[in-house]
């Protein structure tokens, strides 16, 4: 019998292509020089879609989530093949989130109302900063008067918005941000997503930052800024749901849910990965990351799965509290002892909780305070020992 997961069940697409690479991206994006093939692409998400729904069929999917790259590069048509094949594979709930993430250097109004008719329901924007300046130092193709286009395009076509803004860039002030910040709250529908900038490993930033060229700013700016970002957004009907997630009630996205409750997702395409549950036993899978090499695997195999490896109870148990913990709305305790096979350390607990960094919601549920959100890492590696 196939029951459905708890946390939910989810789709997501991974689109590998971009304009340009960012100098702070470390996701698998690619740039090409030469048009994509995108109807080898489609074939190929439509065979290994159908790989994984014979591995996890009969499903309801709750949440779709075309991410990248830049879906927004993708043709209507391709991603409308998409869409369709999913809706073939599994039952559908009839109000599923389809979000596209899109950037507003790849938007015009022909392609967004193309993608609502495909099936899209929600957009997410990557705007990144509403200062011409600051674009241009994060690499981004287009300006502020095209992300206001963009988002004026995207609000007059989708149901629901969203869009994302990197804070604590070199030598901004909480003044500043909080300016920048409340600017956006006026332009956002109802989500925004807000990111600390990190500097990670093999970007041109990490190179910058190793040789001295780039100063970010110091612990202490950063909590300021952090803790300015939740005031502000609270004050203007968008509190925080998760660490970096802010949502006006009801507006929160479903899809991401799915991965803070620690449901079930099938990930797609070059590079994605995914957790399904097959029979009793959770599994973690990856697929292959180069585009061209992930799609010659699909049309020799099936699929372009590189990893499938089954998940023990402590795994699961350290996966759970590290999304979950995430969330405003905390865990359950019940179901981390189901899923570890073990209770949380007292001891370790009640240190935590007196020295206020997780509180207790009633007997069962326990969430992170805003005190203990700064160093969330380091209250779930206590809590998971």
């Amino acid at each position: 019998m196939n029951v459905q997961p708890e946390g939910g069940f989810g789709i997501y697409v991974h689109w590998p292509f971009c304009a340009a690479k960012c100098p702070y991206c470390d996701f698998n994006s690619h740039v090409r020089h030469a048009p994509v093939d995108q109807a080898r692409f489609a074939a190929a998400f439509e065979r290994e879609l159908e790989h994984y729904a014979e591995l996890v069929p009969g499903r309801a999917v709750q949440s779709i989530f075309l991410g990248g790259g830049t879906p927004s590069l993708m043709e209507p048509a391709t991603v409308a093949r998409v869409l369709d094949r999913i809706s073939a594979l599994w039952p559908v709930d009839p109000d599923v989130e389809v979000t596209l993430e899109a950037n507003p250097s790849s938007v015009e109004a022909g392609r967004f109302r193309g993608y609502r008719t495909a099936g899209v329901n929600r957009v997410s924007l990557g705007v990144q900063a509403l200062d011409d300046r600051e674009l241009k130092f994060l690499g981004r193709l287009h300006d502020v008067a095209q992300a206001r286009e963009a988002i004026e395009i995207a609000r007059n076509t989708f149901p629901r918005l969203s869009f994302d803004l990197i804070y604590a860039r070199p030598g901004q002030t909480v003044e500043a941000w909080t300016r920048e910040l409340d600017e956006a709250i006026g332009l956002a529908a109802d989500h925004l997503s807000l990111y600390q900038l990190t500097i990670e490993q093999g970007t041109p930033f990490y190179r910058l930052y190793k040789a001295g060229k780039l100063t970010v700013p110091d612990n202490d700016l950063s909590a300021d800024l952090y803790e300015a970002t939740q005031e502000v957004c609270a004050a203007r009907g968008l509190p925080a749901y998760e660490v970096s997630n802010h949502a006006a009630s009801g507006a929160e996205c479903r899809h991401n849910l799915v991965y803070w409750r620690y449901g079930d997702y099938v990930g797609v395409g070059p590079g994605a990965h995914g957790r399904i549950s097959v029979g009793a036993t959770k599994r973690a899978t990856a697929t292959e990351m180069h585009p061209e090499t992930w799609l010659a695997n699909v049309e020799a195999y099936g699929h372009g799965r590189v990893e499938d490896l089954p998940l023990d109870q402590e795994e699961q148990g350290d996966e759970f509290l590290l999304m979950g913990l995430r969330l405003v709305e905390g865990v359950d305790l019940a179901r981390f002892e189901r899923l570890a096979g073990r209770r949380i350390d007292p001891w370790r607990l009640d240190q935590l909780l007196e020295h206020g960094m997780v509180e207790e919601l009633g007997p069962q549920r326990l969430r992170v305070t805003p005190a203990g959100f700064p160093v969330l890492d380091a209250v779930v590696a206590d809590l998971a020992a």
